[in-house]
């Protein structure tokens, strides 16, 4: 039960300090071993009572009148005026007084006593709680403090990881660029000569076929076909290596050199080289169509090359994303 002390302003009031000190000095002078130097209040109210004791019996002695009588007289005014019946009312209010404040002291001490062990099964149940509590949160902290470890090595681990796609992905970056520049200046070197035998292959095709047709053929249209011919047989010559025959080969490097022998329209052995024109003009389909199956093949491998860049880009983007999202949950643990 909860034990609560009486407020001091509850309490009777109690004989000055100059009203009990005088009796105080003489019942411990008197009464008192002089091995107790702090008396408690009972025995200070057990050593007024033995002087109230000893002070009445001469004070009853004194109250006897006449020698000899046989009637015993008081005298109750003279009694009151003596000093020792003063002392003797005052031992026995201090008597009431200290019986009562005895009685107090019990009743506060009591009280004290059932706080004390009340409050002190609360403090002790207290201090095991918060004991338990500081071994749970120490055992908590421990947890805790692996669990920052491993989450601060995965978080370097996916920082590593994400540090690694996106070096791969530059890489893959510069390696596709690089691919398609190297396409479109193919591609355009390729279309450029599909474009310049094109227009060779339809001068020749306007006379081709009749005997004599280069020497039918004016003067700059020839030159103008020799050119584009020895322009391409030099600008691709790798790639034109197992596509004409070594006689296919000489004939249009003679026609490249030497236009002006396949226009003398003078009747001269030259014109041997007459039927040849033939050749030239089927060298020039030749050329043309290993010049669109290369552009034909190079855009297949270019379509191939975006397709395998845009799947390796979203796939690195996407392991990207997933690292970057799982160091952002990691943080917030």
């Amino acid at each position: 039960p909860a034990c609560t002390i009486a407020p001091a302003s509850n309490l009777p009031p109690s004989p000055s300090r100059e009203q009990t000190q005088p009796v105080q000095a003489f019942a411990t002078r008197t009464f008192l071993p002089p091995t107790m130097q702090q008396p408690s209040v009972r025995t200070i109210a057990i050593a007024f009572a033995v002087a109230l004791v000893l002070l009445a019996a001469p004070s009853a002695g004194s109250s006897l009148v006449g020698s000899g009588a046989s009637v015993l007289q008081f005298d109750a005014e003279g009694a009151k005026n003596r000093p020792v019946s003063k002392v003797i009312t005052l031992l026995k209010d201090m008597l009431k007084q200290l019986e009562k404040e005895a009685e107090e002291d019990e009743e506060i001490y009591d009280k004290m006593a059932c706080w004390c062990e009340t409050n002190d099964k609360e403090k002790t149940a207290a201090i095991a709680t918060a004991e338990a509590r500081i071994e749970d949160l120490g055992n908590k902290i421990e947890e805790l403090t692996a669990g920052s470890a491993r989450l601060n090595t995965e978080i370097k681990n996916h920082e590593k990881e994400i540090a690694a796609n996106q070096d791969a992905l530059d890489k893959a970056t510069a390696i596709r660029e690089k691919q398609l520049a190297e396409f479109n200046a193919e591609e355009k070197d390729l279309l450029e000569s599909i474009s310049a035998l094109k227009a060779a292959i339809t001068v020749l095709s306007k006379h081709h076929g009749g005997a004599g047709a280069m020497l039918q053929l004016p003067r700059s249209h020839v030159l103008g076909v020799a050119a584009t011919l020895a322009h391409e047989l030099q600008r691709h010559a790798s790639l034109l290596q197992g596509v004409l025959t070594p006689s296919e080969l000489r004939l249009a490097t003679t026609f490249a050199q030497a236009p002006q022998d396949y226009f003398d329209a003078a009747p001269t052995f030259k014109q041997s080289y007459a039927p040849q024109s033939g050749e030239i003009f089927g060298i020039l389909r030749q050329m043309k169509e290993t010049f669109e199956s290369n552009l034909s093949a190079s855009q297949k491998e270019e379509m191939a090359n975006q397709k395998a860049y845009e799947d390796l880009k979203a796939a690195k983007e996407e392991e990207i994303a997933a690292g970057q999202a799982q160091i952002q949950t990691k943080t917030g643990e």
